[in-house]
């Protein structure tokens, strides 16, 4: 009774924050009352996107593919030790 309890709560807690911090995150800064354009700041305060998406999506598919080799030399092993097995077993 009383974990169900704490589930609901942290529940409800869980739920809130992450209803409440996507409205408070987009607050513009003090000072500034509407949208700003990206071509209209100074150029100090612009950053490429290009590159930063490039590599995250690089990342993305070096760790698809590390993962999915992974899984391939496990299930090769898995295999190898079935096969081993059925040969230990007498067949009937």
């Amino acid at each position: 009774m009383i974990v169900r309890a704490w589930a609901a709560i942290s529940t409800l807690i869980v739920t809130v924050m992450l209803t409440v911090a996507p409205v408070v995150a987009l607050q513009p800064p003090a000072g500034q009352e509407q949208f700003v354009p990206a071509k209209n700041l100074p150029q100090t305060e612009q950053m490429p996107a290009g590159p930063l998406l490039l590599t995250a999506y690089a990342f993305i598919w070096v760790a698809v593919a590390f993962y999915v080799w992974t899984l391939w030399r496990r299930l090769n092993k898995v295999e190898h030790e079935m096969r081993a097995l059925a040969q230990k077993t007498p067949r009937r």
